[in-house]
């Protein structure tokens, strides 16, 4: 190991290294020659970087010694296992970035970067190797060095300004302007090496004054020149529409202080000194930014009549500053939106992780390891066309909200999808880092099942909004219709069609039936809505009246007492120790409105009141009805159900997928052809949890290809 980076290597590593007997390696081409990778470790020392840190960035180089390691790499010295992983899994991004002919996807790359590297202290290691290949890109061939400089530019620059690292975001911005403007480039640092020497001076003089009347005033203050960065001054040029000449802070001194008091003790021996610009005063220590930067900034006519910008921050405002605390980039970066709150939170966490150091106490770094699973809890999923661009979707979203993002007609006409190649359900969640292609018919609408949230079609208000808005653009008299099937398709699922629409209608305060049908039609309010709504009124109609009070006397009916049944608990009104089983006939489930009938010898049979075996039997003997409830939650119940299909290939195993998906479980299947030979019924029977897992089963077999109806039995 004869290069100088294996000294940075932890004594453990290093001892782990020569026991495998290894050979010096050389490194991964120019990119990465012994000159890059000693940068490197410039750059990490900068950012104060850990041992781990600076392991990983080696190894990563120098896959070979990775290798001699073997197992106990990752057994031993997990943290620089992961930073590896984070490594490798950056490589995607770049090649997408090769893939890409124009820009407009940076910003999605930037994100997909940060959702696919769980340990964020692989950001650091990236922007130092970028760092030291964009400082030896002269030895590069020209196309590669454009490549270079055109990743630098798009993704590590823009990086290193949102977490604030500004020693190297200016370098960044400045080396990858060099290479892909340099005419550009040239022009602008012509221009200041012409004023170099004269600006120097001036500065010095400045600098001079300004510590003499600081103490003069009994002030302690550390007084500094602050270069300007060439690219820096081309983008305030473009921005402004300026000439060099108009800029104000092309002299710039920056005056740092003990405490916030000495702060603005300072600005008055500053204002006091020099006449200053009004407009161009500003007080971020009184209102700091949004990310906490904080610093007095004011513009003043200098000596000579020149503009002259003066910084004036304490001391710890300026580490804060420099090591990336606070950054600049939601004022100066456009496209921020809502979605950047998980974004954020990462941002947040790599500038407490960079600066944990400073917080004392060895367990820093572990204790913010530790908050990585909890906090950082990403709630977006970036996912990639089939061109390579990213689109940023909410987390839960599904190809048809892919669709959408993309575009309105594209959402509409979409009538399957494939994710990396294999064709997907369109309630298929979505990962980061899928890569999603659209298969749309030529013309085509959106079907209103995908309304319905239960179904799961939908994740994002957006789409949903899209769907909506098709659909209110349709006459009422057609909405009411669709709305009115898809309700009865529900109420039959749940065994209550025909049922009076009157409590739904006062649940939700409409004014007639079919106001209720267009608001299911278009959304608002789902089917399965308001078939809880009308079981629930079922079931409180179905209660026992209390006892009427007779005199001075008054009848106690016997306390409930549970009863133990077979799958089961029920309340059953005034017996105990009886048995208790579920009636085969209309096999009901938990949450359905429920009745007892006792039979002889075999406990109570318990019936959907609609059941008409159960109303035979309460019609001959009415005095063995019995009230009774639900008790607590059992472990499955059965349930036949009818599925009604065209005869087709893959029908089966299409059907069983919805059901295993939908977490129940088929206890029999038997399917009869049709006598028309082209449909198929399949009649199975199920373990299911309750009537509402049942009811988004039937739902979702329902909207299968081909199958004209799913209920039960």
């Amino acid at each position: 190991m004869a290069l100088p980076a294996a000294a940075a290597l932890s004594a453990p590593l290093r001892k782990a290294l020569s026991a495998a007997a290894l050979k010096p390696e050389a490194g991964a081409g120019a990119l990465d020659s012994p000159a890059v990778v000693a940068a490197t470790m410039d750059a990490l020392a900068l950012l104060d970087a850990d041992s781990d840190t600076v392991a990983a960035a080696i190894l990563h180089v120098y896959p070979g010694w990775a290798a001699a390691l073997g197992p106990g790499l990752e057994r031993e010295h997990p943290v620089v296992a992961a930073l590896l992983d984070g490594q490798r899994a950056a490589g995607q991004v770049w090649a997408l970035h090769a893939e890409q002919s124009r820009r407009s996807g940076t910003e999605g790359l930037r994100r997909l970067l940060l959702a696919i590297v769980r340990d964020l202290r692989v950001v650091p290691i990236l922007l130092a190797r970028q760092l030291a290949r964009m400082r030896h890109a002269d030895a590069l061939a020209p196309e590669t060095r454009r490549e270079l400089a055109a990743l630098t530019r798009d993704i590590h620059a823009p990086l290193a300004n949102r977490l604030g690292i500004w020693q190297l975001k200016w370098e960044l911005e400045d080396l990858a302007f060099r290479y892909l403007e340099p005419q550009t480039y040239q022009k602008i640092a012509r221009l200041l090496d012409e004023k170099r020497g004269d600006r120097e001076r001036y500065i010095e003089q400045v600098k001079r004054t300004l510590r003499e009347a600081m103490v003069a005033q009994g002030l302690k203050a550390e007084v500094a020149g602050r270069p300007k960065h060439i690219y820096s001054i081309w983008k305030k040029m473009q921005r402004k529409d300026a000439p060099i000449s108009e800029l104000y802070d092309l002299r710039a001194v920056r005056v740092m202080v003990d405490d916030v008091g000495a702060c603005y003790a300072a600005l008055g021996v500053v204002h006091a000194t020099w006449t200053p610009i009004p407009s161009e005063f500003d007080d971020y220590i009184a209102r700091p930014k949004r990310n906490d930067y904080r610093s007095l900034h004011t513009a003043v006519v200098g000596p000579e009549g020149k503009t002259l910008e003066v910084q004036i921050r304490t001391h710890e405002m300026h580490r804060q500053a420099e090591l990336g605390v606070a950054a600049h980039w939601k004022y100066k970066e456009v496209g921020s939106h809502s979605a950047d709150a998980a974004f954020d939170r990462k941002i947040a966490w790599m500038r407490r992780l960079l600066d944990a150091k400073s917080e004392g106490g060895q367990g820093g770094d572990e204790a913010l390891a530790s908050e990585l699973d909890t906090e950082l809890v990403e709630d977006r999923v970036y996912v990639l066309t089939p061109k390579g661009e990213v689109i940023d979707l909410p987390a839960g979203a599904t190809p048809l909200d892919f669709a959408y993002h993309v575009h309105t007609e594209v959402g509409h006409r979409c009538r399957g999808a494939k994710i990396d190649g294999r064709i997907v359900p369109l309630d298929h969640k979505l990962r980061t880092g899928d890569r999603v292609e659209i298969l749309t018919a030529k013309t085509g609408e959106p079907r209103r099942d995908w309304l319905v949230a239960s179904n799961g079609f939908l994740a994002s208000n957006r789409s949903r909004e899209k769907v909506r808005n098709w659909f209110h653009k349709l006459d009422r008299s057609r909405n009411e219709t669709a709305g009115r099937e898809l309700l009865d398709k529900e109420l039959r699922r749940l065994g209550v069609l025909g049922a009076d629409l009157a409590p739904a209608r006062e649940r939700f305060n409409l004014a007639s039936d079919g106001d209720l049908y267009v608001q299911v039609a278009l959304g608002d309010i789902g089917p399965h809505q308001i078939g809880r709504v009308l079981l629930e009124h079922e079931r409180a109609m179905s209660a026992p009246p209390p006892a009427p009070a007779s005199g001075s006397t008054t009848t106690i009916p016997p306390a409930p007492r549970k009863v133990p049944g077979k799958s089961t608990d029920f309340t059953v009104e005034g017996v105990g120790n009886l048995l208790v089983q579920l009636a085969r006939c209309c096999q009901p489930l938990p949450g359905e409105p429920i009745v007892g009938y006792l039979t002889r010898g075999r406990g109570v049979s318990v019936h959907r009141p609609g059941c008409g075996a159960f109303e035979r039997l309460a019609a001959a003997q009415p005095q063995r009805v019995l009230p009774v409830e639900w008790g607590r939650k059992g472990s499955g119940y059965e349930v036949d159900i009818e599925v009604l299909a065209l005869d087709r290939k893959w029908l089966l195993k299409e059907v069983t997928n919805v059901i295993a998906q939908g977490n129940a479980h088929v206890i029999s299947i038997r399917s009869d052809v049709e006598r028309n030979g082209a449909q198929v019924r399949l009649r199975l029977r199920l373990r299911v949890g309750d009537y509402g897992q049942l009811s988004s089963l039937l739902g979702k077999l329902s909207s299968l290809p081909g199958v004209e109806y799913a209920q039960r039995s």
